[in-house]
């Protein structure tokens, strides 16, 4: 299974965190169409039924594992207070909504809290054991819930996993009906000598979504029986990114080469995510830029080339594995390989909302007709009218278009 403890946020990660909501929600001072503290008032005056210390309704099937305090963290099941196909509620296929939409859907999942020892998913017993089983669930599952007192409606923004709405202490959970269980989750979870990494990349390949396997991965589900944990859910998240890209790069060196530079280009929900393909073997950078930084236009940047990287992506951290997965899902459903640069810009009225917003962005990206060129400065020419901050500040960041620059094919010589 993988160290978790590498994917922790470090400071730079969480620190962009405190820049949401400057004015918590007087007098527009962060300069946001959208306030989310005002959302958040707003859905909580529609709901009654949180004024009560119970809850019935049916789970996305979503769950939360907190990291404040690890190794015994804060983990329990998200449930909203209505019945139905809430799937939409912890999906991440949100790119069409508002920001509206996703936050009031957000903020009507009740994140119930329960302490629990991350090495007790090896033997789930009580509480977890039926955390673990709603989560086997792709359907909404019905549950009932009691807290120790009633929801608390502060609500939490973070820069890796979906925002959190009211938070309660977990006292009773009971789970109605049967979920809904994908064969090959079961085969994948009922194996306990099938280690996490190449399990994970079974359950993609096998089609389940993304979204379930990094909740199957968050609550212990896979792994050997012996190493199974509870991983908390941002931690988990990236894990899973990670691991699924390094499980399709795999084949992709095996590929041949594309044979002109492409260039894709998707934006949405204040963000904008325009891909460089390269005719060159396979390696990958990730750009950020948050508009926050202006007039300077600061660009972070992390890359890997042919072999991978051994250590973390500590510039652009979790958006570094939500953009590399979905290119080498490209390139390996194309059976081509490819050098490839992920632009992915932060508008000012952004909200955190989550990596998920630059994994969706980029696959969006990439189902689109790219532009064709034949050079890389032709190419670079037309991302910088796709950008709204100067080309300068990403090409005087990038590593790799420095090292595409430089470098000399053998065709070059004849």
């Amino acid at each position: 299974m993988h160290k978790q403890v590498t994917f922790k946020a470090d400071y730079k990660e969480t620190g962009r965190e405190s820049l949401c909501a400057k004015c918590r929600g007087f007098m527009g001072l962060c300069g946001k169409k959208v306030c989310p503290i005002l959302v958040k008032a707003k859905t909580f005056m529609d709901l009654k039924s949180l004024e009560k210390s119970d809850i019935a309704g049916s789970a996305p099937p979503g769950v939360f594992i907190g990291s404040y305090g690890y190794p015994k963290v804060l983990a329990g099941p998200l449930i909203p207070p209505v019945s139905g196909d809430t799937m939409h509620m912890d999906s991440e296929e949100w790119l069409g909504d508002s920001f509206d939409q996703i936050l009031s859907n957000r903020f009507q999942l009740v994140r119930s809290k329960s302490l629990m020892e991350i090495h007790s998913a090896a033997d789930p017993r009580g509480m977890l054991e039926k955390i673990q089983e709603i989560v086997l669930s792709d359907k909404p599952v019905d549950t009932e819930a009691s807290f120790e007192k009633k929801p608390d409606t502060r609500v939490s923004f973070s820069m890796r996993e979906a925002p959190s709405g009211p938070s309660a202490d977990l006292k009773q959970f009971t789970v109605i009906d049967n979920p809904s269980v994908p064969r090959k989750v079961d085969k994948v979870v009922s194996d306990t000598d099938y280690r996490a990494a190449p399990g994970i990349a079974e359950l993609h390949d096998g089609g389940i979504t993304q979204r379930q396997i990094t909740r199957l991965f968050s609550v212990g589900l896979l792994g050997v029986k012996p190493d199974r944990r509870l991983v908390p859910t941002a931690w988990s998240i990236t894990a899973v990114d990670d691991i699924i890209g390094k499980a399709i790069a795999d084949r992709v060196r095996y590929y041949p080469t594309i044979n002109e530079y492409m260039v894709f280009r998707a934006e949405a929900l204040a963000n904008n995510v325009v891909v460089l393909l390269t005719p060159t073997p396979w390696m990958f950078e990730g750009l950020e830029l948050w508009h926050l930084s202006a007039p300077n236009y600061r660009c972070d940047a992390d890359f890997e080339l042919y072999d991978g990287r051994k250590d973390y992506a500590s510039n652009i951290a979790g958006a570094y594995y939500a953009a590399r997965a979905p290119v080498l899902e490209h390139l390996d459903r194309i059976a081509r390989q490819a050098g490839a640069i992920a632009f992915m810009e932060v508008k000012n009225d952004w909200i955190p909302l989550g990596v998920w917003r630059f994994r969706e962005l980029t696959k969006e990206a990439l189902t689109t007709v790219p532009q064709k060129f034949d050079t890389l400065e032709k190419a670079t020419a037309s991302i910088a009218g796709m950008l709204y901050s100067p080309i300068k500040a990403w090409t005087g960041a990038s590593n790799l278009y420095k090292y595409m620059r430089q470098q000399r094919k053998l065709t070059d010589y004849f």
